[in-house]
């Protein structure tokens, strides 16, 4: 008998939306139990919605987005999004220079496919979203982590990313505003990371999609408006400024010098064409959601609902012996360190799976994003103030008297 495998690609791909904490919780659900969860960023199961002008203007556009679009995107998206690449300051921006994507997620996966050859490198942060990793990996380019620093509010360590460099690396990837740890980067040090890919003649990558969900009156710089001389590839969408994760609503923008990548932008053409075009109903309410009143706004000022948790989050993390936290500039992310001494941790999976299986809350281990010490944690924090204060109870009850064996 012929048994087949996995394609051997997949090897070196970490990235794995299941894992055994969430396989475990699968199974204590098909029991009866019902668990908590702390785990992935999808407001719709919080009792977030998006606008009602929104899902009425899908509604009404159905009909018309039968059909096939450019690939690239329809125009109305595209337009939009050119515009609000205007706002941002990203400067020689074309319709041509636009690519709508089911999510950003699909839209990485088609830069790395596009880019890298066997054994190129690629700086991805640590922690990371694991995606920019496996997608690397799983184009035969080789993910280098270089570390954000608690110490310094998360920010990438520049001098860390300069001794990462080498003849192999091809481009430099940032998280702006961060997944997992909720860092908003300031001006200073973007320009520093502009700056080593001027020195070093490297692409740029930028993943933005948390821009919208800022706190504190701060202000999210695009990346690619402090390097009009240098190749940038801009990401963001939908899904989480309007809590539409399910519709797929991303899209990348390519700036800068144009004539440096003609070849890499014939690639990402050929694959765009390849995959026909993204989802044309969520392509039809992209105009509407960026040229229309930005709801997000009233849940990141003070008395809102994301602002309120997260203001929750950190002083009840941080009231538990034994756990550390940066508090979150943006996004609805907070990555807590824990004392890995006072509770015997040496794995930090085990460490969310004991939690799981003892107070049925499922969050996700540090490592789950590359971040190599079993130290850390990353929280959600979408669930109302109630379920919160639950959780936290939980876990202050939970690590009284814990001991890792």
């Amino acid at each position: 008998m012929r048994y087949f495998e996995k394609s051997s690609k997949l090897d070196n791909v970490l990235y794995d939306v299941r894992g055994p904490v969430v396989e475990e919780a699968s199974r204590m659900e098909e029991n009866g139990m019902e668990i908590m969860k702390l785990n992935i960023g999808n407001p719709a199961p919080f009792g977030f919605s998006a606008p009602e002008e929104v899902i009425l203007d899908m509604m009404s556009s159905v009909r018309a987005s039968q059909g096939y679009s450019d690939s690239r995107g329809i125009f109305s998206a595209r337009k939009a999004i050119m515009q609000y690449c205007q706002l941002k300051g990203i400067r020689g921006v074309t319709m041509n220079d636009i690519y709508t994507g089911n999510g950003v997620s699909e839209l990485i996966n088609l830069c790395m496919q596009a880019l890298l050859n066997d054994g190129d490198e690629v700086l991805i942060p640590a922690p990371d979203y694991p995606l920019w990793t496996g997608t690397t990996n799983l184009a035969g380019g080789k993910a280098v982590h270089y570390i954000c620093d608690e110490q310094a509010c998360w920010y990438p360590d520049i001098g860390d990313m300069k001794k990462k460099i080498t003849d192999r690396t091809k481009a430099i990837v940032i998280i702006n505003p961060n997944n997992p740890t909720g860092a908003l980067y300031p001006r200073a040090v973007l320009e520093q990371i502009v700056d080593l890919a001027r020195e070093h003649d490297l692409i740029l990558f930028s993943d933005e999609i948390y821009d919208r969900l800022v706190f504190d009156g701060q202000e999210h710089i695009s990346l690619a408006s402090l390097a009009p001389d240098r190749f940038c590839v801009t990401f963001n969408g939908l899904s989480k400024s309007h809590m539409v994760a399910g519709f797929r609503a991303g899209w990348m923008v390519l700036s800068g010098p144009k004539e440096q990548a003609q070849g890499y932008m014939e690639g990402i053409r050929m694959l765009s064409n390849m995959r026909l075009c993204s989802n044309v109903p969520a392509q039809s309410i992209i105009q509407t959601c960026l040229g229309g009143y930005q709801s997000v706004r009233e849940y990141v000022r003070p008395g809102g609902r994301i602002y309120e948790q997260r203001e929750f989050i950190y002083k009840a993390l941080t009231d538990i012996p034994g756990i550390t936290a940066v508090k979150p500039q943006a996004a609805f992310y907070i990555f807590p360190k824990i004392d890995v001494k006072k509770f015997n941790i040496t794995n930090d999976e085990q460490f969310a799976l004991d939690f799981l299986k003892s107070k049925r809350v499922l969050l996700v281990s540090g490592g789950g994003f590359n971040w190599k010490k079993p130290d850390h944690f990353r929280i959600v924090y979408l669930p109302c103030l109630e379920d919160l204060e639950k959780a936290v109870g939980r876990l202050r009850d939970f690590l009284h008297g814990y001991w890792q064996k």
